[in-house]
């Protein structure tokens, strides 16, 4: 499974939704909070981007020293209809200052020195050491994923819904049997999905891969693989 540094570090580098609060920065709207772009450096600090303006980089710009503590908070959600679509949260906290000279005209690079890491997703919670989060990698499919699951979703439909004959059991029989299987999650480990019974009853099911997926390609030959043992089962 990956671990929860490469989780958290997943999160930071998606397109998942991210709002940085700031003291002083209350009586801003969401969106104002929000970073046009986020990265993470070689030595884990957060690099994020916002216009020159903005109430962060105000708050930032005013601070004295690197005496302005940050939270980065992130949320996870499917991009398919699923119950419960919050797949995840994040937050990290540390201090925050001004990067000048890094970013475009009109714009403010903040830099958050990292002091504290929390994820609570799907695996379940954790704390997460900063070295540890700075050492982690991304999940090398973060970038694909919304795609990738929202063509399962829509074009494999029948083929997603065969994975419920390698559940066993849990596949379950009469009001109880699986009616709908729908793609949760992708990392290069294996697919996530979730099921739902005719009562509406849902959990979810994970299915791992023969080995880690470096790329595109791999997947495709993962997901052959795993389609051809739902179909044989």
């Amino acid at each position: 499974m990956p671990s929860a540094a490469e989780r958290t570090r997943t999160l930071v580098q998606s397109t998942c939704s991210a709002t940085l609060v700031v003291p002083g920065t209350e009586g801003a709207r969401p969106d104002q909070l929000a970073p046009d772009a986020r990265t993470v450096s070689a030595d884990g600090e957060v690099f994020l981007l916002f216009p020159a303006g903005s109430p962060p980089v105000r708050a930032a710009t005013h601070a004295r020293a690197d005496e302005l503590p940050a939270v980065l908070e992130l949320t996870d959600v499917a991009p398919v209809a699923v119950p419960h679509r919050i797949r995840g949260r994040a937050r990290i906290s540390g201090r925050l200052t001004c990067a000048p000279g890094i970013a475009a005209p009109g714009h403010m690079m903040l830099r958050l020195e990292v002091g504290e890491v929390y994820v609570d997703d799907l695996w379940g919670d954790e704390v997460v050491d900063p070295d540890d989060f700075a050492h982690a990698r991304p999940d090398p499919l973060a970038a694909y994923e919304t795609e990738l699951l929202q063509h399962l979703a829509a074009a494999h439909d029948e083929q997603v819904r065969s994975l419920s004959t390698l559940l066993g059991h849990r596949a379950g029989d009469g009001p109880h049997a699986v009616r709908r299987v729908v793609p949760l999650a992708l990392d290069r480990f294996g697919l996530r999905v979730r099921c739902r019974d005719a009562a509406g009853a849902s959990f979810d099911a994970r299915f791992d891969f023969p080995e880690p997926v470096r790329d595109i390609q791999g997947l495709r030959r993962s997901m052959h693989t795993l389609f051809e043992a739902a179909a044989h089962d």
